[in-house]
């Protein structure tokens, strides 16, 4: 349960770095750099992925069965 409430938290860090570089974009504001939040996707969105295959292959979470 713990590595699910990790896993969210995660995506929801990951969307409010989209969030907060939408206004860069669109007001051409260059105080900060646009890098600097799309750059946290990124490394955010690897740490979600290393964590899964961690956990998978730990037994920690299970994958669905296939579906036939």
């Amino acid at each position: 349960m713990l590595v699910k409430a990790i896993l969210i938290c995660l995506l929801i860090f990951i969307l409010f770095n989209l969030f907060r570089a939408i206004p860069v974009l669109l007001n051409g504001d260059r105080s900060v750099p646009l890098s600097r939040f799309l750059g946290r996707r990124v490394l955010f969105s690897v740490c979600i992925f290393l964590l899964l295959l961690l956990a998978l292959s730990m037994g920690w979470i299970t994958p669905n069965p296939r579906p036939y």
